[in-house]
């Protein structure tokens, strides 16, 4: 008995539902495994306070707390609110009889601050009085949850990698300084976009707009070189692998809503180097903490950028020397050699069509 053939077309639907089906696999591990089960792995914070009293205490909130939380002392109130602005700890609690106090800094971390505030509730009901709960670094009142940074990295994030299909596919038969150009192009205007959202449209940003432009360019235009140049040799699986860089792991580890020391170990070591979390932390630094860690950040995106510029590279040169190789046509009429010509480019921008409009969908 003969066995079925499958059609082309159906072969062509199936290969394009693995990228989408992919991503469900990929977006739930990635969304799940950072966002579901937050929780404090070594969150530091601090205890307010000298002598061999204090050393006590701090001592059994760390042996109470366990993995939780790594906790230090500080001498006063001043230090603990230094080391706040600086986000070297989530928390300071300064003990008292009749007003204990925590110290937070929620434009740091909405979250962290939460966590923190969790922690000392207790301790603070356990000496028998209510907690005071001091906001030093609280973010603006259009802001109120300080994750609206977040939601901006989506926005910049989604302009620059949808991008890279109408670049890369639809531009194909330019030349690779061409593309990357336009990549430099794009990622300005995509910047402009996220800096008018920032302040003029949300009021985000209410002062040093035009360094929050130019870290979301430095963002942008990394992600949009690497992408044109994968996309060299990639093609239409381009998408996929730029959602898993520049989504699944980007978005998860940015630090936009739950930083580091509530994730776990994977997602909180991806925040050290990845450009989602240089950009989040740097706007942060620009607008809530006086620019403090802040060249990290330029250094983090730049180094991103520095990437994207290799990448181009490579593709580009990878692409001269295939025309280089490619042996010379046989002649042929002139009749002939225009249906070859209007045939290739109907199946090019068919592909091209196909790849913008998966990307756009996904």
């Amino acid at each position: 008995m003969k066995s079925p053939v499958m059609s082309p077309a159906l072969r062509h639907v199936l290969t394009h539902l693995l990228t989408p089906l992919l991503m469900c696999i990929g977006m739930g591990l990635a969304y799940m495994g950072a966002f579901v089960t937050p929780e404090p792995h070594h969150m530091p914070v601090a205890v307010v306070g000298t002598g061999p009293r204090t050393a006590v205490f701090a001592q059994t909130v760390k042996d109470t707390a366990g993995d939780k939380l790594d906790v230090r002392t500080v001498p006063d109130r001043a230090a603990a609110v230094s080391l706040l602005k600086s986000r070297h700890v989530t928390g300071a609690y300064v003990p008292s009889a009749h007003t204990p106090e925590l110290l937070v800094a929620s434009a740091a971390s909405d979250m962290g601050a939460t966590a923190v505030e969790k922690v000392f509730t207790p301790v603070a009901a356990h000496e028998g009085a209510p907690l005071k709960v001091t906001d030093v670094a609280p973010p603006v009142k259009d802001d109120p949850t300080g994750q609206g940074l977040f939601f901006l990295l989506i926005a910049v994030s989604i302009g620059s990698y949808a991008s890279v299909a109408a670049i890369g596919a639809a531009g194909a038969a330019l030349p690779m300084r061409i593309r990357a150009l336009l990549a430099v192009g794009v990622s300005a205007v995509v910047a402009g976009i996220g800096a008018l959202l920032a302040g003029p449209v949300f009021h985000l940003a209410h002062h040093a707009l035009g360094a929050v432009w130019g870290m979301a360019w430095l963002y942008s235009a990394g992600i949009l070189l690497i992408g044109v140049g994968l996309h060299t040799f990639l093609k239409r699986w381009t998408t996929l692998t730029m959602m898993v860089l520049f989504v699944m792991l980007n978005f998860t580890s940015s630090g936009g809503l739950f930083r580091p020391e509530l994730q776990n170990g994977f997602f909180g070591s991806l925040h050290a180097f990845w450009n989602g979390a240089g950009f989040v932390e740097g706007v942060r630094s620009l607008l809530y903490f006086g620019d403090d860690g802040i060249g990290r950040n330029v250094w983090t995106l730049a180094a991103w950028l520095a990437v994207g510029l290799v990448v181009t590279g490579i593709a580009a040169a990878w692409e001269r020397s295939r025309v280089a190789l490619t042996p010379a046509a046989e002649p042929r009429t002139a009749s002939a050699a225009e249906k070859t010509d209007r045939e290739a480019a109907r199946v090019a921008e068919q592909d091209a069509e196909e790849e913008t409009e998966e990307t756009v969908a996904v």
